[in-house]
C-alpha cells in the first residue's frame, strides 16, 4: 500500500463522514437545550427528499439546500410541538418523528427513483482545491479539495462550539439543558430556547441529509439514509457532548462506512457483509461502553430528556 491510497482513503472518509458530522452537531445542539430528539434519521430522510425535490424543481443549488434546511425543521418543529407545547414524551415522539420522515421521504420520492441531480447542481458540488491550504502535502488533498459543503461543515463545527461555549444565549441554552428550573427563575425563557435549538439542529439534520442525495450519490434511491441517523445520535455520546471532539468521530465512523469497498482491492479473507456491518456494531459498542464508563466529564445534560412545567417547579 502506498502513501497514495491512504490520502485517497481517509479523503473518501471525509466525505463520507461529512453528513454524519452535520447531522451530530445538529442534534448535540438540540441535546444541549435538554431535549432528546430521536428522530434524527427522520429528519435526514425529510431533507434529503426536499433538497433533491427543491433540486429538480429548479436546478438550483442555493433552493437544493434551502428545501433541505427547511424540510428538517419542519420535522423539528413538529416534534417541538409535541413534547414542548403538548408534553408529549420525546423518546415515543422521536421514533414517531423518525417513522414519520421514513414514509415521506418514500411517499415523495417515489416518483423521483432512479433520478439524477441537475448537471447545474452537480457542477456546483463539485470539489474545488483551496489555494495554498491545498498545497499542503496529504493534509491539502485530504481536507481541502473537497466539496463547498465539506468547507461548510468546518465553520460549522467551529461556529457550534463558540456559541455553546462563548456567546451569552449559547450559555443560556445549555442551562436550560442543565437546570430548567434556575433558567426560569433567572427569567430565561425554557420553551424559547428549546424551540430555538430545535431548529437549528434539525435544519443541520436536513443539511446532512441534503448532502447525501444532491452532493455523495448524487441521485434519489430509496434507503438513502441507511441508518445514519442512529449513528448520529451515537455520535453524540461518542463526542461527549463536545462538538469539537465531533469531527474525530465522524471521520472514525465515515472510515468504517466506506472500509469494504476500499478494501475490495487487497482480495481480504473477510466476508463483505462483515465490513458492512461495521458501523453499526461500533454504535453498539460505542453505546456499550458508555453505559460503563460514566463520569462527570461525558454525562448527559441534567434534564436530557425531561419535559419542563412551571408549575412543578
Amino acid at each position: 500500500m502506498d502513501v497514495s491510497w491512504f490520502v485517497y482513503f481517509f479523503a473518501a472518509a471525509v466525505v463520507a463522514g461529512t453528513p454524519l458530522l452535520i447531522a451530530t452537531l445538529g442534534e448535540l445542539v438540540i441535546e444541549e437545550s435538554g431535549s432528546l430528539n430521536l428522530g434524527v434519521e427522520g429528519m435526514m430522510y425529510m431533507g434529503a427528499v426536499m433538497g433533491f425535490k427543491f433540486g429538480l424543481m429548479t436546478g438550483n443549488p442555493i433552493m437544493a439546500v434551502f428545501g433541505a434546511l427547511l424540510a428538517g425543521a419542519a420535522g423539528a418543529l413538529v416534534f417541538g410541538f409535541l413534547t414542548i407545547s403538548l408534553r408529549a414524551n420525546q423518546i415515543v415522539t422521536g421514533l414517531t418523528l423518525t417513522l414519520f420522515g421514513m414514509g415521506f421521504a418514500g411517499f415523495v420520492g417515489s416518483s423521483m427513483v432512479g433520478k439524477k441531480a441537475p448537471d447545474a447542481i452537480m457542477a456546483a458540488f463539485a470539489k474545488m482545491r483551496i489555494p495554498l491550504l491545498g498545497d499542503i502535502p496529504i493534509l491539502g488533498d485530504i481536507f481541502f479539495h473537497q466539496d463547498i459543503i465539506i468547507y461548510l461543515s468546518y465553520f460549522l463545527v467551529a461556529g457550534v462550539g463558540f456559541y455553546l461555549y462563548k456567546t451569552r444565549k449559547g450559555l443560556n441554552g445549555r442551562m436550560v439543558g442543565e437546570n430548567p428550573a434556575a433558567a426560569d427563575a433567572l427569567g430565561i425563557s425554557v420553551a424559547l430556547y428549546r424551540y430555538m435549538h430545535l431548529l437549528a439542529g434539525g435544519a443541520l439534520c436536513g443539511l446532512a441529509g441534503g448532502y447525501l442525495s444532491l452532493v455523495y450519490v448524487p441521485a434519489w434511491q430509496d434507503s438513502l439514509v441507511s441508518g445514519r441517523g442512529w449513528i448520529a445520535v451515537a455520535l453524540v455520546i461518542f463526542s461527549k457532548w463536545n462538538p469539537y471532539r465531533v469531527v474525530l468521530g465522524a471521520l472514525f465512523f465515515g472510515g468504517l462506512d466506506i472500509i469494504g469497498f476500499r478494501l475490495q482491492k487487497f482480495n481480504l479473507p473477510i466476508s463483505q457483509y462483515v465490513l458492512d456491518v461495521l458501523p453499526y456494531l461500533m454504535t453498539i459498542i460505542v453505546l456499550v461502553f458508555d453505559s460503563m464508563r460514566r463520569n462527570a466529564v461525558s454525562k448527559a445534560p441534567q434534564s436530557l430528556g425531561k419535559s419542563y412545567f412551571r408549575e412543578e417547579r
